[in-house]
């Protein structure tokens, strides 16, 4: 559960602001969206698979960049 006090002075903007910050940094809103639909062990481990590349694969291009 995220809690966010509101501070001295504070706008309802930037309240928000950090209320949101606090709301991507926990991981709710990409947990909620995974639970969304059920996914089979296999569909996960696929979807999982197709991450590792892309993370493996961007690793791989910021390597490279320092290696010139």
């Amino acid at each position: 559960m995220v809690e966010v006090l509101l501070r001295d002075g504070e706008s309802n903007e930037s309240l928000l602001a950090r209320f949101n910050t606090a709301v991507q940094r926990a991981g709710i809103l990409k947990d909620a969206r995974n639970h969304r639909f059920f996914r089979s062990k296999g569909e996960k481990a696929r979807i999982a698979a197709r991450l590792g590349v892309k993370r493996a694969a961007r690793n791989e291009r910021i390597r490279s960049r320092g290696r010139r």
